[in-house]
């Protein structure tokens, strides 16, 4: 896949990360959507790493989507504990 894909993947994995983990984001959408970028990235740097499973086969692959939307979550949840508004 090149990065087209990755971008394209990413936008579509911030979306099921949102769905997934709803709630106010700080920063919006296009934070969100940014973060799901940098997800696919990690997601599939890390799953091809630690895993060594190689994802870069096909777009309609499931462990590529697996990878990238837990590289989301984990990113979203990460910005949220540490930009999100605290509860007082």
């Amino acid at each position: 896949m090149g990065i087209v894909s990755w971008i394209i993947l990413g936008l579509l994995a911030g979306a099921v990360a949102k769905l997934l983990l709803p709630g106010k984001d700080p920063g919006g959408i296009v934070i969100t959507t940014l973060i799901g970028i940098a997800g696919s990235f990690i997601g599939g740097w890390l799953s091809s790493k630690i895993l060594h499973k190689s994802i870069t086969v096909h777009f309609f692959d499931l462990p590529t989507w697996i990878s990238a939307i837990a590289g989301a979550l984990a990113l979203l949840i990460v910005y949220r504990l540490l930009f999100g508004r605290s509860r007082d």
